[in-house]
């Protein structure tokens, strides 16, 4: 792959978003979040797998929210870098006029995601931080293809566990809720402190490897209980079958997670 940063960016701290897009298989990615890859695979060695599992979450959730909810514009948060399907894809598959917003504070993930403007006028992509849900909704890049009147989905997969507790993250989602129009939807999925099923013991360290990976990167690891995962979603309904292990939700006939179960929590819900 090409070494080459754009100007600004430190290649020599792990980034949260390539590790990912390494994990996934993509290129764009440098030595450093190799590195920091390949540790975590030392420590948790399904944990590519994991990160195909939440894709494929992520491409269920979408193709609900457009195929069965009727959903026709979509923010999404902490997206990373488009290394596979993307939620503007997945989305214009069921509904060709669906409308995507991208938003992220990583200037790597920014950069690739302008790309996407390529693809049409329903499509943009938002430098801003997801922490400050008054700033996202005024982007110019938002407002630009969202139309906050009408109902939206709110996409938040693999991404709220890097906002610390001190950030409010339950408080921020809050925000977006009230913000958002009557009839919109919350998707999450978010790593797990309480993993049913396993050794404690061996669980326990295992969490506290992936914490330690990340303690070097680009942002910190923070996994919560399901409790608190659950907490996200107050002021929604829960769509069937509630926040389960995300492989649980709405999983297609005839297939099976590639990871382990009990890894990351998802659900969808709707704003009454």
């Amino acid at each position: 792959m090409n070494e080459h940063a754009p100007r600004g960016i430190d290649t020599a701290i792990p980034n949260v978003a390539r590790i990912y897009d390494f994990l996934l298989g993509g290129k764009d990615n440098f030595a450093a979040d190799r590195a920091a890859a390949q540790h975590f695979l030392a420590v948790i060695p399904d944990i590519a797998a994991i990160a195909a599992d939440n894709r494929a979450f992520l491409t269920r959730a979408v193709r609900y929210l457009a195929a069965e909810a009727g959903i026709r514009q979509f923010l999404d948060l902490g997206g990373g870098l488009p290394t596979r399907s993307n939620v503007h894809q997945i989305a214009q598959e069921v509904a060709p006029g669906a409308r995507v917003a991208y938003v992220d504070y990583d200037p790597v993930v920014v950069r690739h995601g302008e790309v996407l403007l390529a693809n049409g006028p329903n499509v943009a992509m938002a430098h801003a931080d997801l922490t400050e849900p008054a700033a996202v909704l005024a982007h110019p890049q938002v407002c630009r293809v969202l139309d906050l009147s009408q109902p939206l989905a709110l996409i938040c997969t693999a991404t709220l566990y890097f906002v610390p507790d001190e950030a409010r993250p339950h408080a921020v989602i809050a925000e977006y809720r009230d913000r958002m129009a009557a009839g919109s939807y919350l998707a999450i999925s978010h790593a797990a402190a309480d993993t049913s099923g396993e050794d404690p013991a061996e669980a326990a360290e295992q969490a506290e490897e992936a914490t330690g990976v990340y303690r070097q990167a680009s942002a910190q690891l923070h996994l919560r209980t399901l409790d608190d995962i659950r907490r996200f979603f107050d002021g929604f309904e829960l769509v069937e079958p509630g926040v389960v292990w995300m492989s649980e939700w709405r999983p297609v006939p005839g297939t099976r997670p590639t990871g382990r179960i009990n890894s990351l929590y998802a659900g969808v819900a709707r704003k009454p």
